[in-house]
């Protein structure tokens, strides 16, 4: 369907309001971001029957929006904030109001023609929270190691030493309910199995990939190095022709694969290989990490599509 002549809506998220606004009619409204606004703009999108809709990610704002308008049987997509205000300058759009910013977020929508993909069912969001709550963790506890090691005051050490037998207690708490998590899913405790079968990739990875890549194992592997946004991109223009560059995508996908990557370049015999070889013709280190870290998802991809644990080349 052409979504130049078919009804496609932008609603730009705020944490009181929706403002939405649909295009080819140049309508636009808002709502208030509660269970009662929402069933006002499902009533009033059912006249319109639209394509689809796209919403911002805003922190979690959206996420009740984003639910409720696929549970009542909408196609959404949650668009990247930083390519919607690119498109907006692309355009000369300089003003940013509510309204406006919900029409462009329809005009990117007819520009750019996004896939829709079914949302995580509600057993893959909590994975996702408690993985993220984990990471806020895991950051608290080594802001409070660091102030350990500056702390002079007897008095400020048994402070954090306090909070830190708390904050471990904590993650513990949480590793546990992970585990109780995955075990809870068949299919969670095989693709697990499988992605910590590779030298490299232990349990935080894998749980993260769970969470946060559902797609592992359904797309080619361009694909899904996009997804994650480990594509390479490169400015050019004419002649010139400048550096590649990554970005976009998942950037918790993007910083696990990170870690797994250096642990994989040092106890996987292949990555290390692999490795190796770019860096001996020449590759800065940071550029053959991020190969590495593409390598390392394409066969973490083939493993889940394919059911088979790593084997040794």
């Amino acid at each position: 369907m052409d979504m130049n002549e078919s009804v496609v809506v932008g609603i730009d998220v705020s944490k009181d309001r929706l403002d939405v606004a649909l295009h080819p009619s140049g309508e636009h409204f808002a709502v208030s971001n509660d269970h009662a606004g929402l069933e006002e703009l499902i009533a009033r999108l059912g006249a319109s029957r639209p394509t689809i809709v796209g919403l911002e990610a805003t922190g979690g704002y959206e996420m009740l929006a984003v639910g409720s308008l696929s549970a009542a049987g909408f196609g959404v997509v949650v668009v990247n904030p930083a390519q919607v205000r690119a498109f907006a300058n692309a355009l000369g759009r300089r003003a940013k109001t509510d309204p406006i910013d919900a029409a462009v977020i329809a005009a990117f929508l007819v520009a750019t023609k996004p896939a829709i993909r079914p949302l995580r069912d509600a057993e893959t969001q909590t994975l996702s929270e408690l993985i993220a709550r984990r990471r806020q963790i895991v950051q608290m506890v080594v802001a409070e190691e660091n102030r350990l090691r500056m702390a002079l005051a007897k008095q400020a050490q048994k402070s954090i030493k306090r909070l830190l037998t708390a904050l471990r207690r904590e993650l513990e708490n949480l590793d546990a309910d992970l585990d109780s998590h995955i075990r809870k899913s068949p299919v969670w405790r095989v693709r697990e199995t499988l992605l910590t079968s590779v030298p490299g990739v232990g349990p935080t990875t894998a749980r993260t990939l769970l969470a946060e890549l559902p797609e592992l194992g359904n797309l080619d592997r361009r694909q899904i190095a996009s997804l994650a946004g480990l594509a390479p991109w490169t400015r050019q223009s004419g002649k010139w022709k400048g550096k590649s560059f990554i970005g976009g995508g998942r950037g918790k996908v993007r910083a696990v694969l990170f870690m797994a990557a250096l642990v994989a370049s040092r106890y996987n015999p292949d990555l290390k290989a692999f490795r190796d070889r770019l860096v001996a013709a020449g590759k800065p280190k940071i550029v053959a990490t991020v190969a590495t870290m593409r390598k390392l998802l394409t066969i973490l991809n083939a493993i889940i599509r394919d059911g088979r644990p790593w084997q040794n080349a």
